[in-house]
């Protein structure tokens, strides 16, 4: 019985054997493509805003991070456009609500902004984006949210609207350390699942040109 198992073994050795050094190459060239790509990734990430004081219809902001509303605010006080959409809004929370979380008062510019419940990640911020862009008549958009999420953003964007003209705005928060990235665990971190919910939003939208299913995840 002993024997017959040690048989079998052998067996699937040298049945397997031949397989491991092709799958240790694709694996280890994968594992480099991957690299290649996260460092170009990470270089990508925009460290200024390029137009600052470039007019547009409207202004988005996506939240989910420190500093958004603030900028996107203080753009539309600076009359960089005429209409603040902020998408990703918690339900229940209403215009009102919002400025004062922000501190500044309903009176002052609750006349220009609006803001959506629908989107919970950033493809939903898109569409549901794209959806009030459409309905406003909006050609450009001034598009604030955090530096390390702009490239994923933009992919997102230029996905659901290819014919809107974008103008990313960019917010750095403190406690993210762009220069120098690799060396603080959190911004690794950050920029890693950035880079890999990239990815997959690229796959996303090759599967969903091939097969003509253009629909956000869940």
């Amino acid at each position: 019985m002993i024997g017959k198992i040690f048989s079998r073994r052998r067996r699937a050795h040298r049945f397997f054997k031949p397989l491991l050094v092709p799958v240790a190459v694709v694996v280890f060239s994968a594992l480099l493509v991957w690299t290649i790509g996260l460092f170009r990734y990470a270089e990508a990430i925009p460290d200024r805003v390029d137009e600052p004081n470039r007019i547009t219809d409207a202004i988005i902001v996506l939240t989910g991070g420190s500093g958004r509303l603030d900028a996107g605010l203080k753009l539309l006080a600076e009359n960089r456009a005429k209409k603040l959409f902020v998408s990703g809004v918690y339900k229940g929370v209403d215009v009102d609500k919002l400025l004062e979380m922000s501190r500044r008062s309903p009176e002052e510019l609750n006349c220009c902004v609006e803001i959506g419940h629908s989107a919970d990640n950033t493809a939903g911020n898109a569409v549901e984006t794209a959806n009030w862009a459409r309905r406003q008549g909006i050609r450009s958009l001034r598009l604030v949210t955090s530096g390390y999420h702009m490239p994923r953003s933009l992919l997102e964007f230029r996905y659901a609207m290819p014919d809107m003209e974008l103008v990313p705005h960019p917010v750095f928060a403190d406690n993210v350390k762009q220069r120098q990235w690799w060396a603080w665990p959190g911004t690794t971190g950050l920029i890693i699942g950035e880079y890999n919910k990239f990815l997959l939003a690229r796959v996303r939208h090759l599967t969903g040109r091939l097969f003509g299913n253009g629909s956000t995840p869940p």
